[in-house]
């Protein structure tokens, strides 16, 4: 008996042995390539970049394999054979293009200055890539690239073939396609100054996506280089000390040698050319890149620990690079003394040392910041202040920010739900009055986005006065939802009732007829002819990346509403059938409307929420074949691990929750809905020092069936669970089977009703 424990014993050892191995380096799963390129050229993948970075960082180093990068949006594509460049900056998983600041190149021969010259041939057997890592075999040139950051700085090291000429370009005139994209891209002016023999900096000033960016730089060489040429359009100035102009570049030269490699760090700044120095001395002032890349990676191991996770070996790498990609922005703007550009375009200093952007909140609303309120719940505070900076200077708060300038892009304002969920989770470092007073600003304010007169006088957006009327009505409706729900939790009852009647004006588009949100005109009449499968994109088309099927289902601030007005549970759970599997795909389809399961495309943000509805309607077991298909068909491990563009963390969040079993379909109302957990085990580090855990060990492969759940013990029957549940720690935990009990969950009391406050 004795022996017999002590066997028990060091099994629970090894295990615990072996479980925290993996929770010690959880970077060890993440593979950077995930999400970099579609086996099928003609399919979306991730749009993600496989370069170095640290956690929210300012710089990610990153390799471009196009000259003048649009499609993928950050820069790099799987299938090239290409590369042009080494930029500092880059934009990850987004459906358009941007940034790519300050390229460094290096190689050998003849002095060229053109992209088409200096480009390398290079394949994915000569490399690596790893959380703070990377480096390739430049083939063209011999020559050894590796690439490591810390927030503000990147730092290159160049291994020359001995008895070379080594040159390495400085191309300030790389930028997405400047003919061919959706808004003209263009440099406005650029500078490039000799310092001395080991050093240069400068700036560039530029327009494209983000209106106007500055982009300053300090970049130093760890050995002289031996002579320097600087050009302009397409004059060169040997031995020069400063160049200006709009097409600007510099080239620099060293003697090379593989004992003695060419190692180069540059700092930069959204402020000043002072500012990028100080960075550059306060975060690396020597010149360890061993050490750098070892600091990096215990940067992200820090920040990927917040989950530790027991599955197959694929499920842990698409697990963890998942929270990976959602770490990787937003990105802290401020400089390392907290001196930031407001969108008033004023240098202003944030207390708190962080001002983030990079905000696509049309994507991350959804699953990314309700992720960040359990695991990031510091970072998410700090994201909603830099939000409330913009509010302070701008009039509203931010729809589509990018390196702290406004763009409009996609419709809404999702900083209202961010903010309106960390209020009801109680995050606390957030100035709630002010915060009040910028969501309700952004829900009445006009602007270019959002006509809220025609709202008021029509009840619903007019087709034929504002485009995308029936998804900008529909996700303003959930917005002002959010707003009703915390003036009504801080007394505001004036503005409760206002909102809360503007939250019902989906039903004013829902045509009893066909049985879908249509367009109408001012008029009242129906927008015609109508096809509920025309697809439309950003504009000329009631309907915003999606078409009518999939916007169906945008009521997650009343599911309850929206099943009675399909008719009932039983109506409401036969047009669901129906649309998981109508396989009509007109050729008209949207780009971005990718990773079909009938008409649900889970790679675009529409359709994320809708396999959980059965949940709210009976028949939860539905919920978990699809969300389990979806897992097991729609994201793997390599290149082309997502099945639509990755956006800044939301596909990833997607998985993560879906993964560990529960999933926001409204993300601000503290409620989770289960699915179809695929982890054996997940344990979720709680900012209050709890754990909650997460058991479902017979989950995967055909089990993807809820056969029973326990919490803490006792049997559990909703299909859903709260956030106050998970913040009281505990274990959850799932009996899993090959065949939906249909038992289970199906009692009208089980169904999440829409609202935990």
């Amino acid at each position: 008996m004795v022996r017999g424990i002590v066997r028990i014993t060091l099994a629970s050892l090894a295990l615990l042995s072996s479980a925290h191995a993996q929770t010690a380096d959880p970077a060890s799963f993440v593979n950077p390539f995930i999400g970099t390129g579609a086996v099928d050229t003609n399919s979306l993948s991730g749009s993600n970049f496989p370069g170095a970075c640290t956690p929210f960082g300012f710089v990610q180093l990153s390799p471009d394999t196009r000259e003048s990068p649009s499609d993928p949006a950050s820069g790099y594509d799987y299938n090239d054979h290409s590369i042009f460049g080494f930029s500092h900056t880059h934009l990850s998983g987004t459906g358009v293009a941007d940034l790519f600041d300050i390229l460094c190149m290096p190689y050998t021969g003849e002095v060229v200055w053109e992209p088409g010259q200096y480009k390398s041939d290079f394949t994915h057997d000569a490399e690596k890539a790893s959380p703070g890592y990377y480096s390739v075999l430049l083939k063209t040139w011999n020559t050894k690239v590796e690439l490591t950051a810390t927030t503000h700085v990147g730092l290159q090291r160049y291994t020359f073939p001995t008895g070379t000429r080594g040159h390495v370009i400085i191309d300030l005139d790389h930028s997405l396609d400047k003919k061919r994209f959706y808004w003209p891209c263009r440099i406005i002016s650029a500078q490039v100054r000799v310092v001395n023999d080991h050093t240069i900096e400068g700036y560039r000033i530029i327009t494209g996506w983000s209106r106007l960016r500055k982009v300053f730089f300090r970049a130093e060489f760890s050995q002289p280089f031996v002579s320097d040429a600087l050009l302009e359009g397409g004059k060169v100035m040997e031995a020069g000390t400063v160049v200006n102009g709009t097409r600007v570049k510099a080239v620099l030269d060293f003697n090379a040698s593989k004992d003695q490699p060419v190692l180069v760090k540059v700092g930069l700044s959204s402020v000043s050319r002072e500012g990028a120095e100080r960075n550059l001395e306060t975060e690396l002032p020597g010149w360890d890149f061993d050490a750098t890349v070892a600091d990096a990676r215990a940067a992200w191991n820090k920040e990927l620990s917040c989950i530790s996770v027991d599955g197959t070996e694929e499920q842990k790498r698409i697990f963890y690079t998942g929270l990976y990609h959602a770490f990787t922005q937003p990105n802290n703007l401020a400089d390392a003394d907290g001196a930031y550009v407001g969108t008033d375009f004023t240098t202003r200093k944030a207390a708190d040392g962080t001002h983030y952007s990079t905000f696509s909140l049309w994507d991350t609303y959804r699953a990314a910041h309700p992720l960040y309120t359990l695991v990031q719940p510091e970072r998410d505070a700090a994201f909603i202040n830099s939000m409330l900076r913009q509010y302070e200077t701008y009039g509203y708060l931010p729809i589509w920010q990018l390196w702290g300038d406004e763009t409009y892009c996609m419709i809404g304002n999702h900083a209202i739900p961010v903010i309106v969920d960390a209020y009801m989770k109680h995050l606390p470092g957030i100035d709630y009055a002010k915060a009040y007073a910028a969501i309700r600003a952004s829900s009445v304010v006009e602007h270019p986005g959002a006509p809220f007169r025609l709202l008021d006088q029509y009840h619903f957006f007019p087709e034929n006065k504002q485009s995308q009327s029936v998804s900008l009505t529909l996700e303003v409706a959930f917005d002002d939802w959010c707003v009703a729900q915390m003036a009504n939790a801080m007394g505001k009852t004036e503005d409760y009732k206002y909102f809360m009647d503007r939250a019902g004006s989906y039903r004013n588009l829902y045509d009893a007829d066909t049985r879908f949100f249509r367009g109408r005109n001012a008029d009242g009449n129906w927008v015609s002819p109508f096809d509920p499968l025309t697809y439309g994109g950003n504009g000329g088309a009631p309907y915003t990346e999606g078409n009518a099927w999939q916007y169906c289902w945008y009521v997650p601030q009343d599911v309850p509403g929206l099943i009675r007005l399909l008719g009932g549970a039983s109506s409401f759970t036969d047009k669901l059938d129906t649309f998981f599997t109508l396989q009509a795909k007109p050729a008209d389809v949207n780009g971005n409307a990718s990773g079909f399961i009938g008409q649900d495309a889970h790679g675009n943000e529409p359709s994320h929420h809708t396999p959980y509805l059965y949940d709210y309607a009976g028949q939860p077991w539905k919920t978990q074949l699809y969300t389990a298909r979806i897992m097991q068909e729609l994201y793997n491990d390599k290149s082309s691990g997502y099945a639509g563009n990755e956006d800044c963390g939301q596909m990833s969040s997607w998985y993560i929750f879906s993964a560990m079993g529960f999933y926001p379909v409204n993300p601000a109302s503290s409620v989770y809905c289960f699915g179809s957990p695929q982890l054996r085990k997940a344990v979720i580090r709680l900012a209050n020092g709890g754990r909650f855990t997460v058991l479902a060990p017979k989950a995967g492969g055909k089990n993807i069936y809820i056969q029973a759940v326990r919490l803490n013990g006792s049997p559990y029957h909703k299909t859903y669970i709260t956030h106050k549940d998970i913040l009281s720690g505990g274990t959850l935990e799932f009996d899993m089977g090959p065949a939906p009990n249909k038992k289970w969950g199906t009692a009208p009391e089980d169904a999440p009703a829409g609202s935990a406050y």
